[in-house]
């Protein structure tokens, strides 16, 4: 049994609350609080399905299994962490203010690309795409690498997607572009943000041969 307090809280959702592993900085455990494990049990499920695949995990932290927590069952993943140690920020944070998106304008973009073409390539499917769901990991460089923290899975009734690269690669592009239309209008006034899609927009329909 692993005992969790306030203290080590990290994030919180709709359905579940993320702790800071006490026994292993690096880790951290998802225990659900409200609603049912659905949504859980259907992550843990696609999770398999990539560990069969042999994708790379650069993106997403990895799956390492479920624990006995005094909240309940918990399941636990990588946590991600920025170079110095601190946990990494979601991408809502940095676009929840002109400054910080003008101060990291590049790092982003780029960061936002890479991860766009990170899903295409390794068919990894999102349910939803929200910054508040993708954390930004400052590495030593000053550069940022996007992870997607939640939400990953395929609730299609008949899950076509997970086994044809065609449709995964048309679902996927089509998630990102209601994820570039929430982005705009979370955040409307965030001028750095609006040209940075448009930037970023142009530039991926070259690489994807749009």
């Amino acid at each position: 049994m692993i005992n969790l307090d306030k203290s080590r809280l990290v994030g919180k959702g709709l359905h579940r609350e993320v702790y800071r592993h006490p026994e292993n900085n690096n880790l951290c455990i998802k225990v659900v609080v409200h609603g049912n494990a659905d949504e859980s049990r259907r992550e843990k499920e696609y999770y398999r399905l990539l560990e069969k695949r042999r994708i790379v995990w650069g993106m997403i932290p990895r799956y390492h299994g479920d624990v006995e927590t005094n909240l309940g069952p918990g399941s636990v993943f990588d946590l991600v962490l920025d170079y110095n140690g601190a946990v990494s920020k979601t991408l809502g944070y940095y676009l929840s203010s002109n400054e910080r998106t003008r101060e990291y304008y590049s790092c982003l973009s780029n960061a936002l690309d890479l991860l766009k073409h990170y899903l295409l390539q390794h068919r990894i499917i999102t349910m939803t795409l929200k910054p508040k769901n993708i954390v930004c990991q400052r590495m030593a460089s000053g550069k940022f690498r996007l992870f997607v923290v939640d939400n990953i899975g395929n609730s299609d009734f008949i899950p076509i997607c997970n086994y044809s690269s065609y449709l995964a690669k048309k679902k996927i592009l089509r998630k990102w572009q209601h994820f570039e239309h929430r982005m705009l209008d979370a955040y409307e006034l965030n001028h750095a943000l609006h040209k940075m899609l448009t930037t970023t927009h142009s530039h991926s329909k070259h690489h994807d041969g749009n």
